[in-house]
């Protein structure tokens, strides 16, 4: 059954030019008011909607009189079919749009986006954001709010779960798979959903990591960094854009018509739909940039923002429209970016054609899916630390302690954003263990510390009874880390540490001198300087899903060889945030032959350094590189330069190797960073194997903007820097001739 419906049904999609025309036919048959309905979305009955989704009786009844052009948090076949029913007895029998927050999954949850993004693995992005669109689809939803590319240097700020991290090359690429797999390959057929590359723009730099808060960026720093994955998803065929709730240089951004129209349908072509975020037109009030509600949806309008999310201001417009503060023009405008969306789904030919309960229960949490989150998960698993080979473990471990709060938790291996995931589809970390060991392996399992949603736990009254199933045991695995609502939007952080007493449970454990593993599952980088250095083994879980425990089971035991790699650097004290790899020179770098040399850039009472870099991950193979040869040291024009290193594993285990290639522009008219990501090749190398990893780059990916933002290629050198992490590579010269 779940075959028969996998590749979706088709109509015949009309074409652009006539999809407009049917289009700008009904906005002529539409009143001022009809028109601003259809640029009104609500949220269903938000009572318990993850559970039992609802739409409210006075609702429908503005469906039917066409004041609701689109609805949020409204999902499943049956409910999204009477809604649709009701659209059918308006006037003008505008079908209505279904959006939802499909940010890592539907009922089957995948890792988190920034998890995911460590598995450098395009593809499975792709993958998992199509099978989340399916399972979406067969519900009733024909959108999802996602993805979101915001670049994140910052992890105090809670929302760096739900991007791909740091860095604008490989966060570009990312945003493009997913979408790419949201839409598929044709919008036509109905297990395809609209993505929404959010938010526009530069959300990830609020000041002091704190959620909604102020972001001061320059206009170079904006485009060099923060619009390269939106230009990346837009140019992907992303079909809509979310706005985002900052400020950038004195306008809020939802108001901002530079960014929504100059930039964004100006220079990039953007022919899609913009929708705010959850009421950030009426928040323009309280940023100070607005009077009232209605001046601040006209300027909203006016800027580019085609429908009001949640905020209800659109839809009482029209005073403002007839008095020519709106003109018809502009409204027209919006109306038809929203009236094309929903052609391009085919909900004018078909309105219920998403709204099959038959389909729905087909695909929803269907094994195929569970399959591939088990894949995503176990690739987005990153090892940190393994001393002495300590992973991976024995399965014939006569005892084997387990201990934490969180790895008999099913709710936080979901992680935030699981809408309607739910926990008893997950796997534990517990019971993934439980599974994979053998029968003759007694597992003991001990809190030690309560993982109490909504504060941290600073009761150490599991203490003893942890200790005493460790000392029972010949090896221990202590789960430590973040509760999911420690993590996503409003959940910002002004520690890193490891939450409430557990850092000082893996303390009172290591003094035992037992063979010991942490595993942390966290939605952001963590400070855990003691942990990195004392524990023999470390492995970076994150929030991985309905099937985290048996992927988490499956590295710690040996049947999968992790091979995730870092996207966003993990730093040694929350006093050295933003730290990140691409970073400028200053007139007085450090000097790593003498760091305590005192008028440099440095702090007194700590290295600059991270304390893991981007690009870092372990490997239960080793992994060496050597011969780094470029093909020509000199080129010009059009011509390209082939790099190529030898890559060896040492050990006997077969292992993949995400090979990463970073540049550095020596000197240039304008400052470059110390290294950028230009490329990555992610091999498969046998025990005692040697690959090579070739890399092709020419004078196009080595432009930059110049000072009036223009792309530009200048002569000179260029550093090359090839290997497994930002900080540890080979290098090599080039040099660009006029």
């Amino acid at each position: 059954m779940a075959l028969l419906f996998s590749n979706g049904s088709t109509y015949a999609q009309l074409s652009d030019q006539e999809m407009t025309r049917r289009a700008d036919s009904l906005i002529a048959q539409m009143t001022v008011e009809e028109k601003l309905g259809q640029l009104n979305q609500v949220a269903g009955d938000l009572s318990n909607f993850k559970r039992v989704a609802g739409i409210l009786p006075v609702q429908f009844q503005q469906i039917r009189e066409g004041k609701i052009g689109s609805m949020l948090m409204v999902y499943g076949a049956d409910l999204t079919r009477k809604a649709q029913e009701a659209a059918m007895q308006s006037r003008l029998k505008i079908p209505v749009l279904f959006g939802f927050d499909v940010i890592h999954g539907y009922r089957t949850t995948f890792p988190i986006p920034l998890a995911e993004s460590c598995a450098w693995d395009v593809e499975l992005a792709e993958r998992t954001a199509r099978m989340a669109a399916t399972e979406a689809a067969a519900a009733g939803i024909h959108w999802t709010f996602a993805p979101m590319v915001d670049i994140a240097r910052d992890p105090r700020w809670g929302r760096v779960i739900e991007g791909a991290g740091e860095d604008p090359y490989l966060g570009s690429l990312i945003a493009a798979a997913r979408v790419r797999g949201f839409q598929g390959a044709d919008l036509s057929a109905d297990n395809t959903i609209l993505a929404c590359v959010k938010h526009f723009v530069a959300y990830g730099a609020a000041e002091g990591g704190r959620d909604y808060n102020t972001v001061d960026v320059s206009e170079r720093t904006l485009r060099e960094i923060y619009f390269p994955p939106f230009k990346a998803a837009i140019d992907a065929g992303a079909a809509t854009l979310m706005t985002s709730f900052n400020e950038i240089s004195g306008t809020p951004a939802t108001l901002s018509r530079f960014l929504m129209t100059d930039v964004l349908r100006g220079e990039w072509n953007f022919k899609g739909m913009v929708v705010s975020d959850w009421e950030s037109i009426n928040e323009s009030r309280v940023h100070g940039a607005a009077k009232t509600n209605d001046d601040a949806a006209v300027l909203a309008i006016n800027a580019g923002v085609d429908m009001d999310m949640e905020g209800e201001l659109y839809v009482n417009l029209a005073k403002e429209v007839r008095a020519g503060k709106v003109s018809d023009a502009v409204l027209n405008q919006a109306v038809r970016r929203v009236l094309l969306a929903k052609f391009k789904l085919g909900l004018f030919d078909d309105p219920f054609r998403y709204c099959n309960a038959e389909r729905e229960k087909a695909l929803v949490l269907n094994p195929a899916h569970r399959a591939l989150a088990r894949e995503a998960a176990q690739k987005s698993i990153v090892l940190l630390k393994n001393d002495k080979n300590m992973l991976p473990l024995r399965k014939d471990l006569k005892t084997l302690a387990v201990i934490g709060g969180l790895a008999e938790s099913k709710r936080d291996m979901l992680g935030e954003w699981e809408m309607v995931g739910r926990p008893e589809d997950a796997v534990s970390v517990l019971d993934g263990i439980k599974k994979q060991v053998s029968d003759k392996t007694t597992v003991i399992y001990s809190k030690g510390y309560e993982a109490t949603r909504g504060k941290e736990s600073l009761s150490k009254a599991g203490f003893v009874e942890a200790i005493k199933a460790a000392k029972k045991s010949d090896a221990v695995v202590v789960v430590v880390g973040e509760t999911a609502d420690m993590t996503g939007e409003a959940h910002s952080r002004a520690s890193l540490d490891l939450p409430g007493v557990q850092e000082d449970l893996i303390k009172e454990l290591h003094t035992l001198n037992k063979p010991m593993v942490v595993v942390l599952t966290n939605g952001r980088p963590l400070s855990i300087v003691w942990t990195a250095e004392k524990v023999p083994a470390i492995v970076e879980a994150w929030h991985l899903g309905i099937e985290a425990g048996n992927a988490i089971a499956d590295v710690l035991f040996g049947d999968v060889n992790p091979s995730g790699k870092l996207t966003m650097t993990f730093p040694r004290s929350v006093g050295q945030i933003p730290i990140y790899y691409n970073h400028k020179n200053t007139g007085r770098p450090i000097n790593p032959q003498n760091p305590n040399d005192r008028y440099k850039s440095r702090y007194i009472d700590l290295d600059n350094t991270p304390l893991y870099p981007f690009g870092y991950g372990l490997s239960y193979s080793s992994f060496e590189y050597k011969n780094l040869r470029v093909s020509q040291r000199e080129f010009r024009g059009s011509e390209s330069v082939t790099i190529t290193v030898d890559v060896t594993n040492n050990s006997t285990v077969a292992g993949e190797e995400v090979v990463q290639l970073y540049v550095r522009d020596d000197v240039a008219s304008v400052t470059r960073p110390v290294k950028e990501l230009k490329g990555f090749k992610k091999l498969r190398i046998g025990g005692g194997e040697t690959k090579q990893a070739v890399f092709t780059i020419s004078a196009k990916d080595l432009m930059f903007l110049d000072r009036a933002f223009k792309p530009t290629m200048e002569a000179g050198t260029f550093t090359v820097f090839v290997g497994g992490n930002s900080a540890q590579t080979l290098d090599e010269k080039l040099e660009y001739l006029p």
